[in-house]
């Protein structure tokens, strides 16, 4: 039932992934902020999902079990990122798709730490490991948090981080740190969502650039499209909701929240998704249990 409903946010993070903040933390600022309805949607991992809807109904807060896959477009050659909502945590569609992106990045932040230690700069792998601790893997944010810390940067996100970690298909150079990801083909992303039971919605379409891409991918079984997004003006908005309509998707929205490596101008529970997009969704999830 959702009756008589809090705020809706269908995008948050956690220290499973590359938030600063615990699941037992994160659903103290969810209650805090009058959310009823929260989806826990980490990196590639559903380390902590189990542990957030125990805790979840224990504080009254449903808690929709969910994933952010990171995915490409080959074919137009851009990042994609596709949020699966009510998946089975742990299903083996998942971890076969994603244990291998998780390794991978762990790897890659590891040669990433010997890179900046051959530069000059005062780091060791033990030390980021420990911003990471509890995670799933070591994040390019555990990197730089210890970076700031140490006094060898100023901010999280600022010139330095551009320096070393900005990627090709950003800007017209690789930062000088970077080890780039090879990440798994959207449509497997939307498929393995599928197979584990849950509904796929593309994130932020106008943050990457991702509009061109919907009707192949609505047509592989994409389900809805993240319209609201703090990336997203009005415009943004307004051209997902209308791409939503087109290819008959839920429009859904969420805050993105990251904790300290998020940004403080949205705070969880900034965005509201509403109460018809979330009656959308179960809709879609239980439609999908009948077919089966």
């Amino acid at each position: 039932m959702t009756e008589g409903t809090g705020k809706i946010d269908l995008h948050c993070h956690t220290k499973a992934s590359d938030n600063t903040m615990t699941v037992n933390e994160v659903l103290s600022a969810a209650v805090a902020a009058g959310i009823s309805h929260l989806a826990i949607t980490d990196h590639d991992t559903t380390l902590g999902v189990q542990e957030a809807m125990e805790l979840g109904e224990r504080v009254g807060i449903t808690i929709i079990p969910g994933i952010e896959i990171s995915a490409y477009d080959y074919e137009r050659g851009r990042r994609a990122h596709i949020l699966g909502y009510y998946i089975q945590p742990g299903h083996p569609a998942l971890a076969r798709l994603c244990g291998p992106i998780v390794e991978q990045r762990h790897q890659a932040s590891f040669r990433m730490v010997q890179r900046l230690v051959e530069a000059g700069y005062r780091l060791s792998w033990e030390q980021v490991l420990g911003y990471a601790q509890g995670g799933s893997c070591v994040y390019k944010q555990h990197i730089m948090h210890a970076l700031v810390d140490s006094g060898q940067s100023p901010e999280l996100f600022g010139v330095l981080y551009k320096q070393l970690f900005s990627r090709s298909d950003e800007q017209e150079r690789t930062g000088s740190a970077l080890v780039p990801l090879k990440y798994v083909d959207a449509v497997e992303a939307i498929r393995a969502i599928r197979d584990a039971g849950g509904v796929a919605v593309l994130a932020h379409p106008g943050q990457l650039h991702n509009y061109e891409a919907i009707e192949g991918w609505a047509a592989a079984g994409l389900e809805g499209i993240e319209a609201l997004h703090p990336s997203h003006n009005r415009a943004e908005e307004q051209k997902a909701r209308w791409y939503a309509e087109q290819y008959g998707l839920v429009a859904t929205g969420g805050s993105d929240f990251h904790g300290g490596y998020g940004n403080a101008a949205y705070p969880l529970g900034c965005i509201d998704a509403g109460t018809e997009c979330l009656h959308a969704l179960e809709e879609r999830r239980l439609s999908r249990r009948e077919a089966r």
